[in-house]
């Protein structure tokens, strides 16, 4: 037995040897799948993506992760090194940007709705202000006073297994979220905030509703 973050558990696995008892080699079709640019069919795969996950790593280590969402498109190929993303109106805590300023190592995964393939991307991000680059980068007439370039390093593509087993665009499958709590509760319980449930539930509305873009 072996005690994992004070959960017993029968074997904890430590090393690649042990890894590879489990799950053997990659076949050919996905050994060499990662290149280091953005190539044709990863430049019409991000021009089809709404959907963003930035992964980034904060100063004690811990890895954050953020969405970014928009239009199709929102997401600029700018050569095949190097993308860039707008940054829109938040809560103002820009912990991914706190955190790239110190670390400069991000990841992306890419997703079109309805769609189960994704793609990913790592490699390394600078903030920038580009007045040029802000206009091509403007929605509903506002535009970001920030971006993020990211000169890509890796980038492969990711099967659908999880979006199936999900059933993530599938409707008639999704879990009754009846009990889920809201970002009222959460931010009033976490944040011991004084304010009722609807009040906070009714600021995060107003901000969702006035604070796109």
């Amino acid at each position: 037995m072996a005690d994992v973050f004070g959960i017993p558990v029968e074997e904890e696995i430590t090393g690649q040897a042990a890894l590879r008892q489990y799950r053997k080699p990659p076949s050919r079709f996905v050994s060499h799948k990662v290149i280091d640019h953005v190539d044709d069919l990863a430049a019409r795969f991000i021009a089809a993506s709404s959907m963003v996950v930035l992964a980034t790593r904060r100063a004690d280590g811990g890895v954050d992760l953020t969405p970014r969402g928009d239009p199709a498109g929102f997401v600029q190929v700018l050569n095949e090194r190097v993308i860039a993303l707008p940054d829109r109106p938040g809560n103002n805590r820009v912990d991914a940007f706190e955190n790239i300023l110190r670390d400069p190592g991000v990841g992306l995964f890419f997703i079109i709705p309805g769609h189960r393939d994704s793609l990913r991307i790592s490699g390394t991000a600078r903030i920038v202000r580009d007045r040029t680059l802000m206009q091509r980068m403007a929605m509903r007439g506002h535009v970001p006073d920030l971006a993020l370039l990211v000169r890509v390093e890796r980038l492969l593509s990711h099967c659908p297994k999880a979006f199936i087993r999900a059933a993530l665009w599938d409707s008639d499958a999704w879990p009754d979220a009846t009990g889920v709590p809201s970002a009222g509760e959460f931010l009033k319980a976490h944040g011991n905030l004084p304010d009722p449930v609807a009040d906070v539930d009714a600021v995060v509305a107003r901000d969702r509703e006035t604070r796109l873009y």
